[in-house]
């Protein structure tokens, strides 16, 4: 009787009594898990044991390199991100390549992780996955490498069925079978890359303030959008120098630490020279006409200018680069001025058709419309501009200089009547020009000056210097000017120096205005 009670209770516990049916379940759930857990370490090729488990196939393929103390040469080629195209995943179809780049997200899923190279402003994306050459260990490495980081790769170049819009390699991604981390980041960013990078447009997401992004200059300087305006202002010096080479100008380099202020001396910034004082140079005007009159006849120069103006616009630089140009003339200044027009469209013209990536890219971000421009370039003078404004509501007298806000709208009147960004405005009233401007010899009104605008900004300033040491005199006389405090300068044009007229353009212009 009792053997049949016992029966009925089923399977007893280690202490001797009944288990519940509850437990039972569990057990049999353990013992299934176990089954199964045992049987995926013998299709693996284990024996069972826990240190099989842990052993890793791929233990050569990633890791941490040692610091780089150039302890060997490697010979070794490393494919930009840049070059990872269709046409190389259709060349080395076979054959492995290695690429550096920073980390710049990554995401894991399983026994897979996706992860962004980026190399300047190019990324491609990247997946590693378990398979014969990858373990598990390795994925999961892969997956904790904080963002930013350098790392190499080693893999293939895979085409993609659908085009990956979220990298500028849209039709490719990495297979990659090596990972080794050359220079690892903090896991804790002072500010996002994404951040960094958000495009004006995303309203309802969080900006950067400026103060942020010069606190963290060196990440802000790694976006997309940062190193195509870096590039376009290399490009642009180098078309600027290339142009006038080209037409025979010679590149001068000027003093920047100067006895004595080159303009009056309002705007300067004063500098401790040894037992004196000396100031920063506001300008390489001095200098330029000083190679004209020494028989130079075309020059340029691009270097740092100097401000003291205690003004919060973006158009007043305390600092600046400055890409300058002064040329002695035949018989008329239009001369010059046809130089520089044809300067700023060779310029506009080889950005367009040398640098379209890069302005792609700030578009991404800061959007706008095509730059437009004419060739030759439009030429308006001082009264067509003031008539214009007139006729659209802006009270002036003839002589008025323009203001900001004047100046904005005629680019946008300019703009609709002739179809172009860009223009020349000559024969500016006398009253508004620094006293070394030759006047107009039909009009006592106006002067031998112009400056060049681009959407509705005012980007060069130039004009016919005035060459004769005496007419000079005179002028600085009619500004209040003392003789003495600009000698040096009268005295240049004492042995003779051609007539000749030139400008400055202020580097800034390009990334403010072009796109």
């Amino acid at each position: 009787m009792a053997d049949a009670n016992a029966e009925n209770e089923g399977p007893l516990g280690p202490d001797g009594k009944p288990i519940s049916k509850k437990a039972l379940k569990k057990q049999q759930k353990q013992a299934e898990k176990a089954a199964k857990k045992e049987q995926h370490k013998q299709a693996a090729g284990g024996d069972g044991n826990e240190d099989t488990e842990k052993e890793d196939f791929a233990k050569d393929s990633y890791g941490k390199c040692p610091m780089n103390q150039s302890q060997e040469r490697v010979e070794r080629d490393l494919v930009p991100v840049q070059s990872l195209t269709l046409e190389l995943a259709e060349k080395k179809k076979d054959e492995k390549i290695w690429c550096r780049g920073r980390l710049h997200t990554s995401r894991s899923k399983g026994k897979q992780c996706f992860f962004v190279l980026r190399h300047q402003h190019f990324n491609v994306q990247a997946i590693v996955a378990v398979g014969e050459r990858v373990s598990k260990q390795m994925v999961k490495f892969v997956a904790a490498i904080t963002k930013e980081s350098i790392i190499d790769v080693e893999g293939y170049v895979r085409k993609v069925d659908q085009k990956i819009e979220s990298c500028s390699q849209q039709d490719v991604e990495l297979h990659v079978e090596q990972v080794w981390v050359v220079s690892a980041a903090e896991p804790r960013l002072p500010v996002q890359i994404d951040d960094l990078s958000r495009p004006e447009s995303e309203d309802d997401l969080a900006k950067v303030n400026p103060d942020t992004r010069l606190d963290n200059r060196i990440l802000d300087l790694r976006t997309a959008t940062s190193q195509a305006v870096f590039r376009l202002q290399g490009g642009v010096c180098r078309l600027f120098r290339d142009t006038l080479t080209a037409k025979g100008f010679t590149e001068i380099h000027t003093p920047k630490i100067i006895s004595a202020a080159s303009e009056g001396g309002a705007n300067v910034f004063t500098v401790s020279y040894f037992k004196g004082s000396a100031y920063l140079a506001q300008s390489p005007q001095l200098y330029k006409q000083m190679a004209i009159a020494g028989d130079l006849d075309k020059v340029f120069t691009v270097g740092a200018v100097f401000r003291a103006e205690d003004s919060n616009t973006h158009r007043h630089l305390t600092e600046f680069v400055g890409l300058d140009v002064e040329m002695a003339f035949k018989y008329h200044y239009h001369e010059v001025m046809d130089v520089i027009g044809d300067l700023f469209v060779n310029i506009f013209k080889g950005l367009r058709d040398n640098f379209q990536t890069e302005i792609d890219t700030i578009n991404k971000q800061y959007k706008s419309e095509p730059f437009k421009f004419l060739e030759p370039s439009l030429r308006l003078e001082y009264p067509e501009a003031v008539k214009l404004l007139r006729a659209n509501g802006v009270e002036m007298g003839d002589e008025d200089d323009l203001t900001t806000p004047a100046e904005k709208l005629l680019g946008r009147l300019v703009k609709q009547k002739y179809d172009t960004d860009f223009f020349m405005l000559d024969k500016y009233p006398l009253a508004v020009r620094p006293f070394y401007t030759m006047p107009d010899p039909n009009s006592t009104k106006y002067s031998n000056s112009y400056d060049m605008f681009m959407r509705g900004e005012e980007i060069l300033s130039g004009a016919q210097r005035i060459h004769d040491p005496d007419f000079l005199s005179e002028r600085a006389k009619v500004h209040g000017i003392d003789l003495e405090k600009i000698r040096a300068y009268i005295d240049s044009f004492r042995y003779g120096c051609p007539p000749h007229a030139g400008g400055g353009i202020g580097k800034r212009w390009k990334q403010d205005l072009l796109w």
